[in-house]
């Protein structure tokens, strides 16, 4: 119950002032409860923020899946899914997002920032699942070098984070051009992740090579 507590006062006080709080010190004695209390359940701000990030991805996570229709589709209508999806949550708590933002260093796409540290993980194990799912059904495409292929996670967490800046800075009405980004992104990387005419050539040069005359 108190680490709830101190995630909503956060979140409130977020909303009031526009800053985080002065002091742990300060805010704890504001909840009414000792600041070891506090440090009982988070270590600092960012880490808060952490959680909270972490819980908007939940929330999707939950939403999307809950449609009949989620566990029909491919991977990669579960990953235009999961955006979409994503941005909704992200609109229930854009006063929240926008402080938060704030305090990023950017650009968010190229920088590490602890607020998200928590999402990350999350997001990647989420991910993977989705990449190992969709090598099974060729929609990405297995490529002979291993270090090419380790690296699609980190390609869709930086469309997420591309998604994000986008979103924030967005001024379309409903956010219009937010979601025609996330189908042109998403369709763009399946494509390139999935197989290709270079692959088709590289299949051609393997087999000339092994049965090339000696």
């Amino acid at each position: 119950m108190t680490k709830d507590k101190i995630k909503q006062a956060y979140i409130e006080h977020i909303l009031d002032k526009g800053t985080q709080p002065e002091s742990v010190y300060a805010f704890s004695k504001k909840l009414k409860i000792k600041e070891a209390a506090f440090y009982e359940e988070y270590t600092s701000f960012p880490q808060i923020e952490s959680e909270i990030w972490k819980g908007f991805f939940l929330d999707t996570i939950t939403t999307a899946q809950d449609e009949e229709v989620y566990g029909e589709y491919s991977v990669r209508e579960k990953v235009l899914a999961f955006f979409y999806t994503w941005v909704e949550v992200l609109k229930q708590n854009r006063s929240f997002i926008l402080k938060s933002y704030e305090g990023f260093q950017k650009p968010v796409y190229m920088k590490r920032n602890i607020q998200l540290t928590d999402f990350k993980v999350a997001f990647y194990d989420y991910i993977n699942e989705l990449v190992l799912e969709a090598r099974e059904t060729k929609e990405i495409e297995q490529r002979p070098l291993p270090q090419i292929t380790q690296r699609y996670p980190d390609l869709f967490w930086g469309k997420t984070l591309f998604i994000l800046d986008f979103w924030i800075n967005d001024t379309s009405k409903a956010f219009e051009k937010t979601d025609t980004m996330i189908e042109k992104s998403v369709n763009t990387a399946f494509d390139l992740l999935g197989r290709s005419p270079l692959d088709s050539l590289f299949d051609l040069g393997k087999f000339l090579f092994h049965n090339r005359r000696i």
